[in-house]
């Protein structure tokens, strides 16, 4: 069995930037078991699957260690996959999810833009541990939706963060959102998930999810520009749409090849 693949780069305009996702056009589903090594074997943070139904198509997602509820830039990554190598003629793509619903991207000139669920962060006390694991600087907040989310003070102290990943790699959630207001831009985030094989994500769309509705009500302003700060930094333009959030961003093509099974 001959299976195509492609690799593209979301979330910026330039190669061997933003977050790179592998994505896999089926006609219909391989076993959960294949499509998981499949991911396992590409080392990438996430591997997009998609198979073609009469709305637009079925997307799943898979970590190098598990199946994914919710992924923003292998989804920009597949829609610029198939408005740009499958010959999709439209304007938008729905793409039907099981745990995160229906998710739509639209062409916007060159920038791709997709239409999340919000995931508004709730206060907690800080978990035991967590604060350490981040690093030397205190933080401000502590807060959790899927993930745990800690806001700092500054840029420079998300810059400076050095994890110790062992230690957040035995929390209860798929990842760490750390952020803080920005210089040039409205916030900077960065986002550890070592539990599912992906010590920092370059650039992570589902935590926009959780970003954009905190700092639209603390920036009262509901169009934001964000930086995510990994080594190869992702830019991202959002709106805050109440129970919805709208995330911008570039992509472009790195590979396309088959997988031989």
């Amino acid at each position: 069995m001959n299976i195509p693949i492609y690799q593209a780069d979301a979330f910026t305009n330039r190669l061997f930037g933003g977050n790179p996702a592998a994505i896999c056009p089926l006609t219909e589903w391989l076993p959960d078991e294949t499509m998981q090594k499949i991911a396992a074997e590409n080392n990438l943070a996430e591997t997009a699957f998609f198979v073609k139904n009469s709305t637009g198509y079925k997307l799943r997602w898979f970590t190098p260690e598990y199946e994914i509820d919710l992924c923003g830039h292998a989804t920009l990554a597949s829609a610029h996959i198939i408005f740009t190598e499958l010959g999709y003629k439209g304007s938008a793509i729905n793409f039907e999810t099981v745990k995160a619903g229906t998710l739509t991207v639209k062409k916007d000139g060159d920038k791709y833009t997709m239409d999340f669920p919000s995931r508004q962060p709730i206060p907690i006390e800080f978990p035991n541990g967590l604060a350490e694991a981040l690093g030397e600087k205190t933080p401000l907040a502590a807060y959790r939706s899927r993930d745990y989310f800690i806001v700092y003070e500054t840029e420079d102290d998300i810059l400076e963060l050095a994890p110790d990943f062992f230690a957040l790699s035995k929390l209860d959630t798929v990842g760490v959102i750390v952020t803080a207001p920005g210089k040039t831009v409205d916030f900077v985030s960065r986002f550890f998930a070592p539990g599912a094989g992906i010590p920092e994500d370059p650039v992570t769309g589902s935590a926009h999810c959780n970003l954009i509705p905190y700092w639209a009500n603390k920036l009262g302003k509901d169009k934001l520009h964000a930086y995510q700060l990994s080594a190869r930094k992702g830019e991202l333009w959002c709106e805050n749409k109440g129970d919805r959030v709208l995330m911008s961003g570039n992509a472009v093509t790195y590979l396309k090849g088959e997988i031989f099974i």
